[in-house]
């Protein structure tokens, strides 16, 4: 053994001693601290013996964590998330609790509950004595992460430079923050709230930023189907009705996910962004990746590579990291019920109920789904994945209750900061060069709920332009008693080709919320409905809904004159006459025109599209559900995502617009062929794909 390889097995060594001996300094501190926890007989131990016992049973559980605990994990991927993150901690103190009767003589002892407790302060006690011993020896360090690396190259067959060191051409790490709009991520980096971003940012080598415009639906289900399969075709919002088999899409289903994706591929002939050594990991759509971890698309799949909670395995194998993140999961719920009270005390406004489930919910998208996800990016990295695109939802989903520009969401973006410095770290030390994209899938709007402001729901509007009972919370309210006085000076009113439609019973209508976007549908209506037919049927409701201050405009078929849109005062506008900054699109800025004009399209478009109000001098929107920052319509920033990419890298616009200083970024498809060109920049030309399979949206490349 070369000298070289001697200093490397004394050093490992050394820092295992350590570990030990640290370990058993903590087991001696908790004896002492806890009553139901001890490390001798009944009759008393001299010091050496105590001090033997404690050595002992730290030394048993350090092996029992580094043997077994790998093998419970595995056994129990099939657990759901939120269950395996509640069980870490019983798991950790049976562990304990066997490492104490291997001790000889029965010296150690704990109650379950005592156990579980020192298992927790153990493993964590450890973990950041060996990250400690890690850092400070930055060639240990490196040598770490490039055995790592070769055991992972070995097990996919991939190779390594002949000197052994970084090689081949950059990799590119796609990471998105889901539902960080361009300015809020511009401020955030300013007032030094994401210091990394802000790094990126300065002058000289680094990286750029611009942002680019959504489609009118501005949510996840949209953007990331169009930036990973390059299509956002025939997706009219978050959740929508389809008549000709009855159910409700809904983006975040596993279901209609994989359908989506599968319409995605036959449309485009194409795997999708990632089919070239791709890694997809926390997202709703593969794109066509072979590595998945944490996507909706693929949660149901059986085999190798494709359970999406498979990534969990390499996370929660190491029980310092299961540990840590249960003890973050729990830190996340304290501070989530902690801010919520406080935001009550404070009466701010607006305000949401976030009380049932919300607290866990929030805390496995901030904490839980954060830490897979960036181990499962570090572990592509390590293995010199060519291409990697990761979705990190905390942000999201804490802007919805606690609002895009709140305390609460700043916070989130800090440890998020902190996670995109971690990858930059690692990119250091990877087996070959990364390039870090930093993306989002659409902004956030904030404002107060259509409920909130009005006392009643759209759906509660609906069914009182319909003519139809509504709970007698909205009875009260100024919208339902003006809606119901419009249905009956419309029903004492001739309509023009009334005859048995008008008088037949017509079925409930379904009403859809996609943020501050409404989708009516009539399921008894076949095909999709027009303008003349719900007048005749319901001759009250286009008027209601388009006169109410709390909705923008409508969007609807026409018999007459083909697709209108509808606004305040008769207002009504030939989707093909639509100009941006004029009529009811005036207030919604740039592009809404064509947003509007390129849904209407769609087979699946609702009966009637409802676009809520929307404020310029405010930025604010009325969002259908119950969200105080919001997404899924026009108006304001929600439709301001951004695009944050290295210098090294060849400008995004300059295919989309020839020498147009204001040209942008328009739509999620034009984003994905960004991406594409910039993996052939960087790795060469794609694998072409030949043959999609119909049955499971697989594609099969060529050879």
């Amino acid at each position: 053994m070369s000298d070289g390889r001697w200093r490397t097995a004394g050093s490992a060594l050394m820092r295992v001693i350590a570990v030990w001996a640290v370990s058993t300094l903590t087991l001696l501190a908790l004896a002492g601290i806890l009553p139901d926890f001890q490390l001798q007989s009944d009759n008393g131990d001299s010091i050496t013996k105590i001090a033997f016992t404690a050595a002992w049973g730290a030394g048993a559980f350090g092996l029992l964590s580094a043997l077994v605990w790998p093998v419970l994990v595995r056994a129990l991927l099939i657990v759901p998330a939120l269950v395996l993150g509640m069980l870490v901690f019983f798991l950790n103190g049976s562990l304990l609790l066997v490492a104490l009767r291997l001790i000889p003589d029965g010296r150690g002892d704990a109650n379950p509950e005592t156990a579980v407790v020192v298992a927790a302060v153990m493993s964590a006690v450890a973990s950041a004595t060996s990250t400690a011993l890690a850092v400070r020896d930055d060639n240990a360090y490196r040598r770490r992460l490039s055995r790592l690396a070769d055991r992972r190259r070995r097990r996919s067959g991939t190779g390594r430079g002949a000197d052994g060191g970084r090689s081949g051409p950059p990799g590119t790490v796609f990471i998105q923050l889901d539902g960080v709009g361009h300015d809020v991520l511009a401020q955030a980096a300013a007032d030094g709230v994401m210091p990394t971003v802000a790094h990126w940012l300065e002058d000289g080598p680094g990286h750029r930023l611009t942002p680019w415009r959504t489609d009118w639906s501005s949510q996840t289900g949209a953007s990331q189907l169009g930036i990973l399969h390059g299509s956002t075709f025939d997706v009219p919002a978050f959740r929508w009705y389809e008549k000709e088999t009855g159910d409700v899409m809904v983006s975040n289903r596993p279901a209609s996910a994989i359908e989506l994706q599968r319409r995605a591929m036959v449309r485009t002939r194409d795997g999708g962004l990632l089919t070239l050594d791709g890694a997809s990991r926390g997202n709703l759509f593969s794109g066509g990746a072979d590595q998945l971890a944490l996507v909706l698309s693929m949660a149901a799949r059986r085999g190798k590579g494709r359970r999406s909670r498979a990534g969990y395995f390499a996370y929660f194998s190491d029980p310092a990291n299961s540990v840590r993140t249960a003890l973050s999961f729990v830190a996340e719920v304290v501070r989530e019920i902690v801010q919520s009270t406080r935001a009550r005390l404070r009466q701010d406004t607006p305000r949401i109920k976030r009380g049932g489930l919300y607290p866990f919910i929030r805390a496995f998208a901030t904490v839980v789904e954060r830490d897979v996800v960036v181990a499962a990016v570090i572990g592509d990295m390590f293995a010199g994945r060519t291409a990697v695109y990761a979705d990190l939802v905390a942000y999201d989903e804490v802007a919805h209750h606690s609002g895009p520009h709140s305390r609460d969401a700043a916070k989130v973006l800090a440890r998020l900061d902190r996670s995109l410095a971690l990858i930059v770290k690692v990119a250091e030390h990877s087996p070959r060069p990364y390039r870090i994209v930093l993306l989002s899938d659409h902004g956030q709007s904030p404002g107060e709920t259509f409920a909130g402001a009005y006392g009643l729901t759209l759906k509660d509007l609906v069914r009182a332009g319909c003519g139809l009972p509504v709970p007698r919370r909205a009875q009260r309210t100024k919208s339902a008693s003006e809606a119901r006085d419009a249905v009956r000076i419309a029903l004492h009113r001739p309509v023009e080709g009334a005859g048995t439609e008008a008088a037949a019973t017509p079925s409930d209508p379904v009403v859809l919320a996609s943020g501050n976007l409404g989708l009516i549908s009539f399921p008894d209506i076949e095909g999709r409905a027009a303008r003349e037919q719900l007048d005749r049927r319901h001759p009250a409701l286009l008027g209601t809904l388009a006169d109410h201050p709390g909705i923008g405009f409508l969007l609807v078929r026409s018999e007459r004159h083909g697709s209108v849109v509808l606004g305040r005062g008769g207002a009504e506008i030939p989707v093909a006459e639509l100009k941006d900054g004029e009529g009811p699109l005036a207030p919604f800025g740039p592009g809404a025109a064509d947003a509007v004009r390129r849904t209407d399209t769609f087979p699946h478009v609702a009966d009637v599209m409802v676009n809520s109000m929307y404020d310029p001098e405010t930025g604010c929107v009325h969002a259908f559900e119950e969200q105080i920052g919001s997404h899924g319509g026009l108006g304001g920033r929600q439709s301001r995502p951004f695009l944050l990419w290295p210098r090294s890298m060849s400008d995004p616009v300059a295919s989309h617009a020839s020498a147009d200083p204001d040209a942008e970024l328009v739509g999620a498809e034009q984003v994905h062929e960004v991406l594409r060109r910039w993996l052939r920049e960087c790795s060469g030309p794609q694998v072409p794909v030949t043959g999609i399979g119909e049955a499971d949206g697989s594609v099969q490349a060529a050879s």
